[in-house]
């Protein structure tokens, strides 16, 4: 089954085209199931208001808007309603009460911020090993949780962090293993891909840690991490990442837990 569970959508102020334009150029494409997983909104204190994701009064309409592509193309495609959330453990008790109220089908885990977003970097402008740890520790106890159906762009460290070092690999293989144990997927991520193949510059998919991957053989999926819809239409980079993970030694999964 050809697939794709990450997907956004204008609300994250980083996206564009509009929910219908994502799904018609999936089904050009010839996907079986798409799904859309835009930023989670959080309830953040002290009037704080992120610049990356929807504001909590927008998750309504977010849904709506899915449900009613859901009906409108159901003979066409097969269409998810998720989110990609980080791991805030204070927010968790917030975001199991959206995912019931709004029947949300899945959860993936893009863990940006560690804490906290307010106050908290980047986790792709790490730099210090303490930062790689925090960050090993969150996706672990994430995984943990049982509640995220994969982990998106696990290795978005090498992002900023200056070098594979002998930090990057514990941490590397700490978090596959415990992919390998939970069975929650490690996502191979296209954006990622398709940066370092316009800029030259080695970010996420990094190769020293999907290496390691293919030695312990964790489950894998692979996302498209689409913010237009043209990239749903991107055959060459599709088949480049599915050739990546061929050569690990790695193959993707037919397809992930729902809620």
């Amino acid at each position: 089954m050809k697939y794709n569970y990450h997907t956004h959508t204008t609300l994250c102020n980083h996206a564009r085209g509009t929910n219908e334009e994502y799904v018609l150029a999936a089904i050009e494409a010839g996907f079986d199931e798409i799904g859309f997983a835009d930023h989670s909104p959080w309830p953040y204190e002290n009037g704080f208001v992120s610049h990356i994701r929807m504001l909590p009064e927008e998750l309504e309409g977010y849904c709506r808007s899915i449900k009613s592509l859901q009906e409108k193309y159901k003979d066409r495609i097969s269409i998810k309603l998720g989110l990609e959330c980080e791991y805030f453990p204070k927010y968790m008790p917030w975001l199991k009460e959206q995912i019931k109220q709004h029947g949300i089908d899945f959860i993936i885990c893009g863990h940006h911020f560690c804490v906290d977003e307010p106050g908290s970097i980047y986790n792709g402008n790490m730099t210090k090993p303490q930062e790689l740890y925090r960050y090993r520790d969150d996706i672990v106890e994430a995984m943990e949780t049982g509640m995220f159906s994969y982990i998106a762009h696990p290795d978005i460290f090498m992002r900023g962090y200056p070098g594979f070092d002998r930090h990057c690999e514990k941490i590397s293989v700490d978090i596959i293993e415990k992919s390998k144990q939970t069975g929650v997927p490690l996502e191979y991520n296209l954006l990622g891909l398709s940066h370092s193949k316009n800029d030259g510059k080695q970010g996420y998919p990094y190769p020293d840690f999907w290496e390691l991957a293919g030695e312990i053989k964790p489950p894998v999926t692979m996302g498209i991490d689409a913010h237009d819809p043209s990239a749903y239409l991107d055959y060459e980079l599709f088949e480049k990442g599915l050739e990546a993970l061929r050569d690990y030694g790695l193959e993707t999964e037919s397809i992930i837990r729902m809620l």
